[in-house]
């Protein structure tokens, strides 16, 4: 019985459905766009003339051009000139000197090894230095275990290029994120 019901519910749904659709407007034909810009009638408020609004608009005195030769000849043309306040050199003298000061950056270095054996570290870092010798190592000893790292990295770009530099010398490389040594050479 309640199949019977919902088969001529359905009917009827579907019968609704048909009258609305065959009464509906035409979709538009793809090949003509519709313009969709409102066009003024003779009636309606369209129609009224636009308000005039230039009494509130904010008017600027034209520049005054001095006239200026057409070519101008190099020998003519001014040298720029340091025109910079003393406060601001003084400044920046200053933010030049405490820059110079500035040992440590964050940055990255490789951990290459981590692990219990002092030998075995010893020989990774005796491998690493000796391929490239740029590169600066750091161990470090916390009981039980050894960390060693490789390099002053300040981007993380720089440290990847270095970790592929790296790969096969160590069975396992992770980036670190610490603070590094800016200048090398004192």
């Amino acid at each position: 019985m309640n199949r019977l019901l919902l088969n001529s519910l359905l009917a009827s749904l579907l019968l609704t459905l048909a009258a609305c659709a065959s009464t509906a407007q035409q979709a538009p034909q793809a090949s003509a766009p519709s313009d969709t810009t409102r066009k003024p009638t003779a009636a309606g408020p369209a129609a009224m003339p636009a308000e005039d609004v230039t009494k509130y608009r904010p008017v600027f005195p034209t520049p005054k051009v001095a006239s200026v030769p057409a070519v101008t000849p190099l020998k003519s043309m001014a040298t720029p000139t340091n025109n910079v306040n003393v406060q601001v050199e003084q400044r920046l003298r200053d933010q030049a000197y405490t820059n110079q000061n500035v040992k440590y950056a964050q940055g990255y270095r490789i951990l290459v090894y981590l692990g219990l054996e002092r030998d075995k570290v010893m020989a990774i870092r005796r491998t690493i230095i000796g391929r490239y010798p740029d590169e600066t190592d750091y161990i470090t000893f916390k009981s039980p275990v050894y960390r060693l790292y490789i390099g002053d990295y300040l981007t993380r770009l720089d440290a990847a290029r270095g970790l592929a530099r790296l790969r096969g010398l160590a069975p396992k490389l992770e980036l670190e994120s610490t603070q590094v040594v800016l200048n090398k050479n004192p």
